[in-house]
């Protein structure tokens, strides 16, 4: 059963590195839905960006998935990566941008407008055959590439990878490509060693997209304090995250706040924003069932909100897609 959203307006901006929108449209309604997130409810804010994700993936059932179960505590099923899936959800993005009216971001000004608005973002790069398909990805209209989803590609290693060898010669071309593309980096999922090599060789900010902090919390998919400072010292920023696995034993609302002050109090405030991942975790935090949610969220994060919540990945995303 869906979440009931009250019909109500928020009168607040919002910034989300990470919803799976076109994943989730192939098995509930995202548009009307009353779920952790939907078209309708997005609408409400005064200004809303939102990452929609494209997760070219169809659900598989193999030994892997068990390995990757009892190891990593994610989820029971494995995926396989397929352009044409790549393909559909691109073109669910459109249609919604034709009959929803919500504009797609092509550029940094782009983001100052009223109203949803959403960036293309691919998570992962298991679909994609050689760094040079960057301009392709561009001109169907990303403008977010995501090195890695859970499995090892040929650009790059990720947090589930038993032999972390951060980024390949393809990788690295491939990070130069987004650069000289304006495209954003985003580095969740990603291993030590990539999110490290990554840092080091991006020309602009790059974005930890949905993720939380090992030093709150130990989890495979969390970033250490190493890590933190690499993306933040790119200017970059780290994206806190519902996915209840890596927040605590007992997740809730105030993880997300917990995860988010270790962030800001230690590394700086302007590098902390939200990534909820809704539409494609199974399970939420208690107190944090959808975007209706949010609100609270600002409410919590006090002084800091309008920073995490929106200003800190404008500014970061301003600076790239311009």
């Amino acid at each position: 059963m869906g979440v009931k959203m009250v019909d109500r307006n928020y009168n607040m901006n919002l910034i989300d590195l990470h919803q799976d929108l076109a994943f989730s449209s192939m098995k509930s309604d995202v548009i009307n839905g009353d779920g952790q997130s939907s078209i309708k409810e997005l609408k409400k804010f005064d200004s809303c960006t939102v990452f929609s994700v494209v997760f070219p993936h169809i659900n598989t059932w193999n030994e892997y998935a068990q390995v990757l179960t009892e190891k990593y505590r994610t989820s029971s099923q494995s995926t396989s990566p397929l352009m044409q899936i790549l393909l559909e959800q691109v073109k669910f993005y459109y249609y919604i941008s034709r009959s929803e009216k919500v504009p797609i971001v092509e550029k940094g000004s782009d983001l100052s407008k009223k109203g949803l608005k959403m960036i293309i973002a691919l998570e992962g790069t298991d679909a994609i055959t050689d760094p040079f398909d960057v301009y392709l990805l561009r001109n169907l209209g990303f403008r977010s590439i995501g090195l890695t989803w859970n499995y090892d590609t040929k650009f790059a290693a990720s947090c589930m990878s038993e032999k972390d060898y951060g980024l390949t010669g393809a990788g690295r071309e491939l990070v130069k490509l987004c650069n000289s593309n304006r495209m954003v980096v985003d580095l969740g999922h990603s291993s030590r060693n990539t999110i490290l090599e990554t840092c080091e060789i991006s020309d602009y900010p790059v974005v930890f997209s949905h993720g939380n902090a090992k030093g709150v919390w130990d989890h495979i998919r969390n970033i250490d304090d190493r890590c933190i400072e690499a993306v933040i010292d790119t200017g970059g920023v780290v994206g806190i995250t519902a996915i209840t696995p890596t927040l605590s034993a007992d997740p809730k609302i105030e993880d997300l706040v917990s995860h988010m002050e270790y962030v800001g109090d230690r590394f700086g405030w302007d590098h902390v924003a939200l990534g909820s991942d809704f539409l494609g975790i199974s399970t939420t935090p208690r107190g944090f069932e959808s975007v209706e949610k949010i609100p609270e969220l600002s409410n919590m994060l006090g002084i800091h909100s309008d920073q995490v919540l929106w200003k800190n990945a404008e500014n970061v995303l301003k600076h790239i897609l311009e």
